[in-house]
C-alpha cells in the first residue's frame, strides 16, 4: 500500500469539510469556491481509492474511511497552526501577552502600568484576565501570573510574591475599632477567593488568632472575587479581610488602612510561569524583573506587624 502523503491542500480541504460537514461552509472558510474544494476532495478520494463522504440530498456524512482520517487530520492541522503561532512569537519582540487572575490584573497590574510603560516603552502589553489556566501556544500567551501552591509542570516557574491577609477599612472607621473585639460590632465583608485552600484565612480564623472568641460566622456580605470585596470596603460597606496583593495600592495611598498588627501568612503564593526557555526573552525578563521589584517594595507594609503562618 502506498504511504506517500497526498497534497496538503487536498487534506486541508477534507479537514474543513469534515469539520463542517458542508462543502459550502468549508469553501467559505478556506476562501475558495465550492467547485474548487470539491475538486480537491475528489482527487483525494481517487488517491485513496475510496470515497470520504456520502453525499445526500440535505446532508453529508463521512464514510468509514472519512471517519478514520478526520481526527488525525484535525490534530495535524491544529499542530501546524500552533507551530506557526509559536514561530511568529519568536520574532515578535515588542508585544507581550500576559494572563493573570481578574483581581490581580485590576488591583496590581493595571495601577502599575504607567510606571512599567515609562521604564519599557518598547514593550506593548496585552492582558488576559482569567482564572482559567491557558495554554501558552494555543491561546497565544507569553507569560502567566499564577497564584496557588506552585505545582507548575508546563515550563519555567519563578516565585515572586508571598500572600498575606489582614483586616482593612476606611480611615474614618478606625476610631471605633480600637481593639479586635470591636470588629464583632461591624459589618465584616467576606472574601471567598481563598476558600480553595486547605486552611482558608477566614474572619473566624483571624479573630481566633487575635484572641477573640467567636461563636458562629460574623455577619456580612460575601464575594467570590477579592477585588469586589475590597471595592465594597473602599465604598464604606464594611471591613474586609483583604489579600495584601489586592489591597497594596489602597494601603499605600491611604484610602484604606490596616490598624491591627496581626497578619496571616499563606503557603499559596504568586509566581511567573512561561514555556521553558522563554524566560530569557528580553520582554519576558523585563516584565518579571519589574513586577518582582514591585512586590519586594511591599516589605514596609509588614514592618512592625505580627505575621502568623496558617498554612
Amino acid at each position: 500500500m502506498p504511504t506517500r502523503l497526498p497534497s496538503l491542500t487536498a487534506l486541508r480541504a477534507f479537514e474543513a469539510a469534515a469539520r463542517h460537514l458542508s462543502f459550502t461552509a468549508a469553501a467559505d472558510e478556506l476562501a475558495v469556491t465550492p467547485a474548487a474544494l470539491s475538486f480537491q476532495i475528489k482527487g483525494l478520494e481517487e488517491a485513496l481509492g475510496s470515497p470520504l463522504f456520502v453525499r445526500r440530498a440535505r446532508a453529508m456524512e463521512l464514510t468509514p474511511a472519512g471517519r478514520a482520517l478526520a481526527p488525525d487530520a484535525a490534530r495535524a492541522f491544529e499542530a501546524l497552526r500552533m507551530g506557526w503561532l509559536a514561530a511568529q512569537r519568536v520574532h515578535d519582540t515588542r508585544r507581550l501577552t500576559v494572563t493573570a487572575g481578574p483581581a490581580f490584573t485590576t488591583k496590581w497590574l493595571a495601577p502599575s502600568l504607567a510606571r512599567f510603560n515609562q521604564a519599557h516603552p518598547e514593550i506593548e502589553l496585552r492582558f488576559v484576565a482569567t482564572l482559567a489556566r491557558l495554554d501558552f501556544v494555543r491561546d497565544g500567551v507569553d507569560l502567566a501570573v499564577r497564584f496557588g501552591l506552585g505545582r507548575d509542570e508546563d515550563g519555567f516557574s519563578r516565585h515572586f510574591y508571598d500572600e498575606h491577609v489582614l483586616p482593612v477599612m476606611r480611615p474614618e472607621i478606625v476610631a471605633r475599632v480600637v481593639k479586635p473585639e470591636a470588629l464583632l460590632h461591624e459589618t465584616l465583608i467576606r472574601d471567598e477567593s481563598l476558600d480553595f485552600l486547605a486552611v482558608p484565612p477566614t474572619w473566624e480564623r483571624w479573630l481566633s488568632e487575635a484572641g477573640v472568641a467567636v461563636t458562629g460566622a460574623p455577619p456580612g456580605p460575601s464575594f467570590t472575587q477579592a477585588d469586589h470585596a475590597l471595592d465594597a470596603a473602599q465604598e464604606g460597606a464594611g471591613i474586609t479581610l483583604a489579600r495584601m496583593s489586592v489591597a497594596r495600592h489602597a494601603l499605600r495611598s491611604g484610602s484604606l488602612v490596616a490598624p491591627f498588627p496581626l497578619v496571616l501568612s499563606l503557603s499559596a503564593h504568586y509566581r511567573f510561569v512561561c514555556p521553558a526557555g522563554e524566560e530569557v526573552r528580553p520582554a519576558v525578563r523585563a516584565f518579571m524583573d519589574f513586577f518582582a521589584a514591585e512586590g519586594a517594595g511591599d516589605a514596609p507594609l509588614l514592618d512592625g506587624r505580627t505575621v502568623r503562618f496558617i498554612g
